[in-house]
């Protein structure tokens, strides 16, 4: 079974940190990343690693204070996040591309607040 398990998210006050965790099991994946939604908006893309080469991708809101990077298990991922703000209230979710077939795969969410 494909699956993407995502942990870490919580509660930060505005200026901390967090750090979340995906765990990814039953396929290889060329990409691993967060996309997160927040009450009454789109779901969006945060960051991704292309697990061949290391290569990160950041949205411009996150650029600077979010870091995306490997873990040393396999489709292992984790996303610091530092100098939070209340605009990243979300909810935050994996997601991965399969190496084969191209296919996406998501997590299931974990909520992230930051009170101000």
């Amino acid at each position: 079974q494909v699956r993407l398990v995502e942990s870490g998210g919580g509660l930060a006050q505005a200026g901390g940190s967090l750090r979340l965790s995906c765990q990814g099991s039953g396929s290889i994946f060329s990409i691993i990343g967060w996309y997160r939604q927040a009450p009454g908006k789109q779901r969006e893309l945060v960051a991704t690693i292309t697990t061949s080469n290391g290569r990160t991708n950041y949205a411009d809101a996150v650029k600077g204070r979010f870091t995306i990077s490997p873990g040393n298990a396999p489709n292992t991922v984790f996303l610091q996040m530092n100098s939070l703000k209340p605009e990243d209230t979300a909810t935050y979710y994996c997601h991965a591309r399969r190496l084969i077939t191209n296919s996406e795969v998501w997590g299931q969410g974990t909520l992230v607040s930051v009170s101000s």
